[in-house]
């Protein structure tokens, strides 16, 4: 099958088309037919794509771990799903994510897809609504009347995070640049401040819950905004690295989770989330998606579509 995996470069890694073997589910696992897939840009230097769990060397690695298809194939004892099936879902970290013909999951790590859902859509929602909903549900215990500012309110992340926290009745701020402030209004957004013009710590202040998608000086600065007892969350890459105890407590990494998906999909269905897709390219064109060269409107996610 045709696949792309990540190569190791000179600067960085690089991503190459090559001819692999059509995997074969093992007991408990499920092969899918990849329709479309997710691009996380940063994730080729990322260290699963290196190294496996146990630390030792790792060599092309297929990237791309968001993902929406059809069951082609069940491993043996895989109960309550069935071959021909449209389903989405997110891999963990380590394994082969979905930038090839098929990819192997597992049933913990998948969801039926959501019906008025294109592949593509659907391909473009579990690693940023899972994200959202375990910073602001399950870490923050985000609770009604709360007020919650989200950094980077029209990304892959943040669309997800403002809903949510809507959702939960959360009163919301947002930063994002000044094209999206009437984007980030349309999502519930209450209040909405243009980063490149305005301090958003000269703007709020008491803030029970920072979820930051961000980093950076953004991360640094938003410590001043949050009310005593208030929480901060961080998915900036940084975090996993930083020596600062609060930084460290503050972050984490998304995990597949069927449950939380199975209710995602849910409010997708409802009409009560919305996925949004800002550019989808062929197979052919991953590598510049990868690589940042893909024109796009910087709001939701991009998308690659596998199926030919």
């Amino acid at each position: 099958m045709n696949a792309l995996c990540v190569a190791d470069a000179t600067q960085k890694p690089v991503l190459v088309e090559k001819e692999i073997p059509r995997p074969k589910p093992r007991p408990g696992e499920v092969l899918v037919r990849v329709h479309a897939a997710g691009v996380t840009p940063t994730e080729l230097a990322w260290y699963p794509n290196s190294h496996t769990r146990n630390g030792d060397a790792r060599r092309d690695a297929v990237p791309a771990h968001e993902f929406s298809g059809e069951i082609a194939e069940l491993g043996e004892g895989v109960l309550g799903l069935s071959a021909g099936q449209e389903i989405f879902g997110m891999n963990d970290w380590f394994a082969d994510g979905a930038l090839a013909d098929y990819c192997v999951t597992q049933p913990a790590w998948i969801a039926p897809k959501p019906l008025g859902l294109s592949h593509s859509e659907a391909a473009s929602t579990p690693i940023g609504a899972l994200t959202a909903w375990q910073g602001l549900i399950d870490r923050a215990k985000l609770r009604a009347g709360e007020h919650v500012l989200v950094h980077g309110g029209a990304g892959a992340v943040g669309v997800f995070a403002i809903q949510l926290a809507r959702l939960r009745e959360a009163r919301v701020t947002a930063t994002v640049s000044a094209r999206h402030i009437g984007f980030a209004k349309e999502l519930g957004a209450d209040q909405v401040i243009d980063y490149r013009t305005a301090r958003f710590e000269n703007e709020v202040r008491d803030v029970d819950v920072v979820f930051d998608a961000v980093g950076g000086e953004t991360l640094r600065r938003s410590w001043s905004v949050l009310k005593p007892g208030g929480r901060m969350i961080t998915i900036a890459a940084g975090g996993e690295i930083a020596q600062e105890e609060r930084v460290k407590e503050a972050f984490f990494i998304v995990e597949p989770d069927r449950e939380q998906l199975l209710e995602i999909g849910r409010l997708l269905d409802a009409g009560k989330l919305r996925p949004f897709v800002d550019a989808v390219v062929p197979l052919s064109r991953a590598a510049e998606a990868y690589a940042g060269t893909v024109e796009r409107a910087g709001r939701g996610k991009l998308v690659v579509t596998v199926l030919r």
